[in-house]
C-alpha cells in the first residue's frame, strides 16, 4: 500500500473526464483476440477469470458496456479459475498490452501525455487496482492497474512501435477463450474484423 497526493499525480477515474482513456472501462479502445470482436479490455479480462466456461465468456463479451460485462461474470465467481489471484496481474498486464497493440494512436498518445508522473486510478471500495480516499487528497492503494501503466509507458519511451504490435500468449495454465488456447495477438487482427461498436443510446 502506498500513499498518493491525488493534487500531483495523474488520476484517473471516470471515462468521460481528463485521463478517462487509462480506464479499462473507457470506451472505444475495442480489441480481436483470436478473431473474436472484444469490445472493450474490461470484457475481454473478465472473459479470462473464465477459461472453463465459454458460455459465460460469451455473454460476458456479449454485453454493449464494460460496467454491464463484469457485472453479468458476478453470478459466477465462485466458479473463477482457482489461481486467479496469482496470475490476475499477468492477466491485466497481457490485456493493457493487446489494448496498446490493436489502439495504439490514441493509448500510446495518452500515455506519454501523462509524462513522468504517477498514475493512480481513484476507486471508493479498491484499493489493490486503485486507491481509495484516506484524508483530503490523500489517497491510499495498492494501486496495480496504475503502476501497469507507468510500467507499459516507460516500454514505450524505450521502445519502437514495431516492439509492440504483437502480444505473445501467456504462459500459464488454461489461458482460453470460447474452449481454444488464446494466439498471438497482432495489430492487423482489428482491421481484419472490425468489433461492433457500442451504440451511444445503449443503456
Amino acid at each position: 500500500m502506498k500513499q498518493y497526493d491525488i493534487r500531483n499525480v495523474v488520476a484517473f477515474k471516470k471515462t468521460t473526464e481528463k485521463w478517462g482513456e487509462l480506464s479499462n472501462m473507457c470506451a472505444g479502445f475495442s480489441v480481436v483476440v483470436n478473431n473474436i470482436p472484444v469490445r472493450s479490455v474490461e470484457a475481454l479480462y473478465q472473459a479470462c477469470r473464465f477459461p472453463d466456461l465459454p458460455d459465460v465468456q460469451r455473454k460476458i463479451l456479449e454485453q454493449s458496456s464494460p460496467m454491464t460485462a463484469k457485472m453479468v461474470g458476478k453470478p459466477h465467481i465462485a466458479e473463477t479459475r482457482k489461481d486467479w489471484d496469482q496470475v490476475r496481474v499477468l492477466i491485466m498486464k497481457w490485456v493493457l498490452r493487446v489494448k496498446l497493440a490493436q489502439n495504439w494512436d490514441a493509448f500510446a498518445k495518452v500515455l506519454l501525455e501523462t509524462a513522468d508522473k504517477e498514475i493512480v486510478e481513484l476507486s471508493n471500495k479498491d484499493p489493490f487496482w486503485g486507491a481509495k480516499p484516506l484524508e483530503g487528497s490523500i489517497f491510499l492503494g495498492v494501486n496495480a492497474l496504475g503502476r501497469l501503466l507507468m510500467e507499459l509507458r516507460e516500454h514505450i519511451k524505450a521502445n519502437n512501435k514495431e516492439n509492440f504490435m504483437s502480444v505473445a500468449p501467456l504462459k500459464i495454465d488454461n489461458f482460453k477463450l470460447y474452449g481454444k488456447s488464446i494466439s498471438f495477438v497482432y495489430e492487423a487482427d482489428k482491421k481484419k474484423i472490425e468489433p461492433p461498436q457500442s451504440n451511444m443510446f445503449d443503456i
